[in-house]
């Protein structure tokens, strides 16, 4: 893919970049290992005072950023600039709480034997952040927020497609006070990851992706020996039972299978209704899914734009067709506007099999997969089945449900009577295919860091007999 702005509204192509030279990488990479020497050093609130000059930067720029997210990748207006009002809330977040995040935790000296003993969170160093287009300002900023504040130095690899915004996040950070080079966006091509990935001065990666971009990261970072957190993808199971608040539940499941035009990890793709309340259900469903105005993100009146790239609308074509093909029904949708640009219409599709590509693989267009079930633990079942284990939604008053729910959903976050998001305040991340490792809070910061543990003896000391030869050491 060219480094390039096209805008899928219309499908031209706005602004094109040349790839670093191999000269020009090695020049950035030196200059961030060289920040880092220094950056380390800085103060807990000579950063909390950058990260907070960061955020009123980027408050006064949520309009601009906002028509250029949509520029690039075609989300509404409105929805462009709640992700860079959520990402304003990031920065403030960590100026807030990060000096906690940072404090050493002690320990009970007396058990180990030491007149104190504590863990220290030290900075590991550059750290490389692949990310996509989906959300192009919040995923980069859930990392460099908290890589920031604990030290860190941030390489940003940005999608292809989106590089006007990769290259804002870099001016944003400079025109905060952040000292040069602290994070700065590499314009490369996908093939050029793994000699970034490689070099001895890139202490550890993040990627946001698919699992085939996320398995290609985790090979290369586990032959160097370097950590990783992958967000991968997501086919989050939406599950309505009869106590459900059904026209409610409807309301939320349009949002969340729509929001950012359908291309989001943790948007609810599979919706697994019981049998008692399907018909209700995929009425109420159908009809809000019908009523969203599909048209130029830029109309402050539409609700789902266009897909982000050509290839990513044929691939939406292709799985609703596989499954017409092999015997779903269309309730609503099934087919793409009569207009310039890469849009395709909210749809639902009931009657899904385990033979249709929809069932088993991630569909990243507003499609939805209704199944109809006996039960909760037919749902749990399905939706257990596959691949992906990223986030989940349960729609129950009953309270035995929603324990059961929490307890057997395998999924790295499980929302009950809400849409799955992500809140700073909260850990974010999946299992099995969608990843591993947690973004936000303090475990998303912690990541990047080195717990390490610190003993210290006084006069009176005994750590135990043939301790100090290394007799009893492990």
């Amino acid at each position: 893919m060219a480094i390039a702005t096209i805008n899928p509204t219309t499908g031209k192509t706005v602004k094109t970049y040349e790839p670093l030279s191999d000269e020009a990488l090695e020049d950035r990479i030196a200059r961030a290992a060289a920040a880092y020497r220094s950056y380390r050093l800085t103060t807990v609130e000579q950063r909390v005072g950058w990260l907070t000059a960061a955020a009123d930067a980027l408050e006064a720029d949520v309009a601009s950023v906002a028509e250029l997210m949509t520029t690039e990748m075609g989300k509404t207006l409105a929805s462009a600039k709640a992700e860079a009002t959520k990402c304003v809330t990031a920065l403030r977040y960590y100026a807030e709480h990060g000096p906690a995040f940072l404090e050493p935790e002690e320990k009970e000296a007396g058990a180990v034997k030491a007149e104190r003993a504590y863990v220290t969170y030290q900075p590991l160093g550059v750290v490389l952040a692949i990310m996509p287009w989906n959300f192009p300002l919040w995923q980069a900023m859930r990392f460099a927020a908290p890589a920031l504040m604990a030290g860190n130095v941030g390489l940003l690899k940005h999608a292809s497609n989106v590089p006007q915004t990769a290259l804002y996040m870099e001016e944003l950070f400079r025109r905060a006070g952040f000292p040069e080079d602290v994070f700065q966006t590499l314009l490369i091509g996908s093939s050029t990851v793994e000699r970034v990935l490689r070099d001895d001065r890139v202490a550890a990666a993040t990627l946001t992706g698919s699992a085939p971009a996320g398995q290609s990261v985790a090979s290369v970072a586990g032959d160097a020996l370097k950590p990783t957190v992958l967000e991968l993808g997501g086919s989050d199971p939406f599950i309505v039972m009869p106590s459900a608040h059904l026209d409610r539940a409807a309301e939320v499941a349009v949002t969340a299978r729509c929001q950012n035009n359908g291309q989001s990890c943790i948007a609810a793709k599979r919706f697994f209704v019981h049998r008692d309340v399907a018909e209700e259900f995929t009425r109420l469903f159908a009809e809000k899914l019908g009523a969203l105005t599909v048209g130029d993100p830029m109309d402050p009146d539409t609700q789902v734009g266009p897909l982000a790239t050509e290839s990513g609308r044929d691939d939406v074509e292709e799985y609703v067709q596989d499954a017409v093909d092999k015997g779903a029904t269309v309730v609503v949708g099934g087919s793409r506007p009569d207009r310039p640009g890469w849009f395709y219409e909210p749809t639902l599709l009931t009657g899904i099999t385990p033979e249709m590509r929809v069932h088993g693989e991630e569909v990243f267009g507003p499609v939805a997969a209704l199944y109809t079930v006996d039960g909760l633990d037919e749902a749990i079942e399905i939706a257990n089945s596959h691949p992906y284990g990223l986030g989940s939604n349960l729609w129950s008053e009953d309270e035995e449900e929603r324990a059961r729910f929490v307890r057997d959903i395998e999924s790295g976050m499980a929302f009950i009577n809400g849409m799955t998001t992500s809140y700073p305040e909260l850990p974010f991340g999946g299992v099995k295919q969608s990843g591993y490792g947690r973004e936000l809070t303090d475990l998303g910061m912690r990541e990047f860091m080195n717990a390490k543990t610190v003993w210290i003896g006084g006069p009176s000391s005994e750590q135990g007999e043939g301790s100090t030869a290394g007799a009893a050491s492990e």
